[in-house]
């Protein structure tokens, strides 16, 4: 039953989205939606197990609100209005001009209208550098502050707990990801690029410091008043600023997330109506569905090193959109290596459950009076 309600939502609006898709674009169109949607759910999987990891600190209210109001922000705020926005900003064009190019491509199929303009899918794709620059500092800040912590659990202990030993060192995952933005931009990016994929990178890690800094800072203020409650995982919950701020926490994660779907979905169409359907509504409503079903199932919790997992594969998605910037590298491999180390993570979990599982029984047994048999 609570996989029911917690996925009975995604199921219908699906149903919707790929009704909408047929009559918009026939059986094309639906077949676009579909092939999106799982597009996204393959490469957002690790997103999920992320959010999961987060959403548990929230209160019902909020997790509620991540579901409702955060899924209209990611299907009409990143899957549409977004694109559109870069390619307004970035090319100079006003906003009926943008979208007028996102609704009419070019009758060929290329990047090139018949006089030499560029069409949205070539404004959008010139835009990356600066996306893949953003979006990659964020991610590779969140990736280094969770491994370079020491904790009492680790999953590839030969390389964790010396990076734990390292991560003493105060601000040292915002000195490596400003030094792998700078040899991005001097390495990588196109000459033309070097300041803005500066900028970007920059951006980056304020918008991380700051979003996570303000939910932290609310939510010890929140643990010392007395304010904040415990959820069912044991884990506190924040209300108030500090559940607003990690609520905007989760939004800015989720875009970075996006940055290459949205561009990979550029190799399947380049309509903002499919890619918002699919990607959007299909893809995102059942990220967030998995997110919510993690916290109420306590997944993380039993999977210990699921967490783990999804950080390196979060690790691993940064490196590859810094390399993007002057590399291409095929959506498929992007989502391979998510899937890889989540399977990885999910499979040693259950192998260490299985150990303690056979540890306690021994030890039960060792403990268990003994009765003499006289024959």
């Amino acid at each position: 039953m609570v996989a029911v309600r917690i996925f009975g939502l995604s199921i219908i609006v699906s149903v919707l989205s790929l009704l909408a898709a047929l009559l918009y674009g026939g059986w094309k169109g639906l077949a676009v939606c579909a092939i999106l949607g799982v597009l996204e759910v393959s490469l957002s999987f690790d997103n999920a197990v992320i959010n999961a990891g987060v959403l548990q600190r929230m209160s019902e209210f909020w997790q509620r609100l991540f579901l409702t109001v955060g899924v209209l922000i990611a299907v009409f705020g990143m899957r549409l209005v977004f694109p559109l926005a870069i390619v307004w900003i970035t090319a100079g064009l006003n906003p009926q001009r943008a979208l007028h190019l996102a609704l009419n491509p070019p009758d060929d199929g290329g990047l090139l209208f018949p006089d030499g303009s560029s069409s949205y899918e070539k404004l959008l794709t010139d835009a990356h550098p600066q996306i893949a620059a953003f979006g990659g500092a964020f991610l590779l800040l969140l990736f280094l502050n969770f491994i370079l912590e020491d904790r009492e659990i680790t999953w590839l202990s030969w390389i964790e707990r010396p990076l734990a030993r390292l991560g003493k060192l105060e601000m040292l995952s915002v000195v490596l990801t400003l030094a792998a933005v700078a040899v991005t931009a001097q390495a990588i990016a196109d000459d033309d690029d070097v300041a803005t994929v500066l900028l970007a990178g920059v951006l980056g890690v304020i918008t991380y410091i700051t979003v996570d800094g303000l939910g932290s800072m609310f939510n010890a203020e929140q643990q010392a008043e007395g304010q904040a409650t415990a959820g069912p995982s044991g884990v506190v919950q924040a209300v108030g600023k500090a559940a607003f701020f990690l609520f905007i926490y989760l939004e800015v994660l989720d875009a970075s997330f996006s940055f290459d779907g949205v561009i990979g979905a550029f190799a399947i169409t380049s309509d903002p109506i499919l890619i918002a359907l699919g990607l959007g509504l299909i893809g995102a409503m059942f990220v967030r569905s998995i997110t919510v079903y993690l916290v109420r199932k306590g997944t993380l919790s039993e999977y210990v090193y699921l967490e783990h997992g999804a950080h390196w594969a979060i690790g691993a998605l940064a490196v590859i959109l810094l390399a993007s910037i002057g590399i291409h590298i095929n959506e498929v491999i992007t989502g391979l290596i998510g899937v890889a180390f989540i399977g990885a993570a999910f499979l040693t979990s259950i192998v260490r459950n299985r150990r303690d599982g056979a540890a306690g029984d021994s030890d039960a047994e060792d403990h268990a009076p003994h009765t003499a048999v006289i024959g």
